[in-house]
This record gives structure tokens, sequence and C-alpha cells, in this order.
């Protein structure tokens, strides 16, 4: 993951610079207040003539001064006082400006650059649009898993927490053409529009649907009616959080251990061997038009099919030898990281093909 601290902080300038600034420009008002008031005791002048008088003096701007002082020096000193402190204060407040507006410029101007130069190195990765409770939970999984992602966030405050999390963030409208162009999103193998409100995932998804209609798109849903838009708007699956966190209680409370099993298979925890995978067989993999048993695959890879899903979306879950593989079939395998990786390797044809049979 990207360390965020290559960045700079934040999408904005903030911090101890705007500290500064606020300490120098309440520094000069406190004077000026002050200025004016011992122009009004010791010389005895109006208000308007004592600021003007404390403004001149501040500013060094060197005009006549509005009264002759009175021949007692306490006019003179009270002016070369104020003299000293106004132009200390106005200086500093001056290089807090400076620094502020050079320091966020050039932090700002360089952590954009190296951003976009990291989101276009990105190919066949995932944009996550939204980062509240939902996305969170996406993006941890996502980091977890050492998948490619960029998060499209629009509040300032929830950006730099992706960045301080190491995930690589686009400031902006996740519906708006020109930030999905930022994270990438022609080269993107999916997206999922996790934003809080559903009719702001309906215009996310139309949006990147007609930038990519090969993206894949998974759209978050308060509700059934919500759900049917998003499918009409482009989304190729929906999800209701609440649905699921239904379904999730029950099974817990019912069938326990088989909840613990799919988690441990599913999410590939550290100490567990097995996990399950998805593989979608190219038309030009050399597995493709050949059966389970002439592949061999389980002496093969020791890998195991558990369900082949057709290009026409109908699942058989209960393969045998007999069955025939053909491009577009997407397999459910179960199996230990090499096992996956080597039947991936026989795949995608990286192994010469007499090595499968």
């Amino acid at each position: 993951m990207t360390n965020p601290l290559d960045y700079g902080r934040g999408f904005e300038p903030r911090g101890e610079g705007v500290r500064r600034v606020r300490r120098a420009v309440g520094l000069l008002v406190v004077i000026t207040v002050v200025g004016t008031l011992g122009y009004i005791v010791f010389e005895g002048w109006n208000f308007m003539d004592a600021l003007y008088m404390t403004i001149l003096t501040i500013g060094t701007i060197g005009f006549k001064e509005v009264h002759d002082l009175d021949d007692a020096p306490v006019g003179r000193i009270w002016t070369m006082v104020l003299i000293i402190s106004g132009v200390g204060a106005l200086g500093y407040a001056t290089t807090s400006l400076v620094a502020l507006a050079v320091e966020g410029t050039v932090r700002g101007y360089f952590r954009e650059r190296k951003m976009r130069r990291e989101i276009g190195k990105l190919d066949n990765h995932y944009i996550l649009c939204g980062y509240g409770r939902v996305g969170r939970q996406v993006a941890e999984e996502f980091a977890r898993d050492n998948i490619s992602f960029v998060v499209i966030e629009q509040k300032p405050e929830t950006a730099e927490e992706c960045l301080a999390n190491g995930y690589l963030a686009v400031l902006g409208e996740a519906s708006n053409d020109a930030t999905l162009e930022e994270a990438g999103v022609r080269r993107a193998k999916g997206l999922v529009a996790a934003v809080d409100s559903d009719a702001d995932n309906v215009f996310v998804v139309l949006s990147a649907r007609k930038m990519s209609p090969n993206l894949h798109i998974v759209a978050r849903a308060s509700s059934d009616e919500s759900a049917a838009k998003l499918e009409m708007a482009g989304a190729d699956r929906t999800l209701s959080p609440y649905g699921v966190g239904g379904r999730r209680l029950a099974s817990l409370a019912t069938h326990p251990l088989i909840v613990d099993f799919l988690d441990i298979v599913t999410r590939g925890e550290e100490g567990i061997e097995f996990r399950l995978e998805e593989f979608w067989v190219p038309e030009e993999s050399p597995l493709a038009n050949h059966t389970i048993g002439e592949l061999k695959i389980g002496e093969k890879t020791g890998a195991m099919i558990l369900a082949i899903r057709s290009r026409e979306g109908k699942f058989d879950t209960t393969p045998s030898a007999q069955d025939r593989i053909f491009p577009g079939d997407t397999l459910i395998v179960l199996g230990a990281r090499d096992q996956v990786d080597r039947l991936e390797t026989l795949m995608t044809g990286r192994e010469p093909v007499d090595e499968v049979y």
C-alpha cells in the first residue's frame, strides 16, 4: 500500500501554518487597538485621528503626523514603541502568509502529481465510490486481499482519512465524469458504488456505465425499489447491507459453525490453508473445451472445482469428471494459495499445454 505521508497531510492547507497566521492577525488587531487608545489617552486626539495615526505608524507609510506631538516625550515614546511592535507583528504576519501559501501550493502540487502518477500506473483495479460505513469495510477487505483500488470521496476530511490509512484517493463527486476519469475508470476492472444516498449511487452507476460499458459494477441499495433502479441504471449486482446483515444474524443463530467455515474459506484467514477463489475461462485457455477428467486438475494442482457457472449464468454445483469446461465459464475453486496459483497458471496458458494433460 502507498504511504500517505508521501503525499503530505490533507487535501487543503491546515495545521501549524494556519495557526501562525491567526496568531499574527490577532497580534496586529491588539496592537492597533492599544495604539489607538494610547493616542487618545496620551495626546487627547479623537478616535479617527488616533486610529489613522496608528495605521500609518504600523504600516510605516511615512506620511506627516496627523497632529504635532506634544512637547512631553510620552507621545514620541509611544510612537516609537508602536513602530517597533507594529513592524514586527506586520512582518510576522506577512512571512506567515507567504509560508502558508508556498507550503500549501508546493505541497499540494507535488502531492497531486504523485497521486495521479500512482493512479495512472493502475490497471484492472477497483474504484470505491464513497468512504462511509459500508465503504470503509470494502476498503479494508480490498487492502487485506492486496487488491489495487482507488477511493473517490467528496469530503476533504474523509479523503484525508483515506490517505492516513494508506489508500489512494481522489477528491470529488463520484458521479462526475472528470473524477471517474482521474480514478482510471476506463482501465478499471470493477466499481463499487457505496455512497450513502441511493439517488447518488444511481448517478454514479449511470456515469460509470457510460464511460466503461464492460465495467463490473456493484452498488449499495437500501431497498428493493432502489436496487431495481440501480440495475436499470447499469449495475451488475446490488446489495442491501440491511438485508445481508439480517440474513447473517439469522445464520449465526441457527448455523454458527457453517458461517465460521464459510468465513474461513472465503476470507483466507492467516494460518488457514484453504480458501475459495473464482476463475473465468478465456477463449484461448488450454483448459477450454476439455472435461475435468481429461484435465486432471486435482492431480495437477491439488485444487478442487466445487462449482461451474456457465456463460449463460447457470450453476453446476456438483461437477463430475465428465463435465466439460467451456470458454466463458467461471470455476469456483477450493484450495491452498499455491494450488490456486498453479491452477491460474494453467488457466492462462503460462505453462506448456503438454504439462496440463
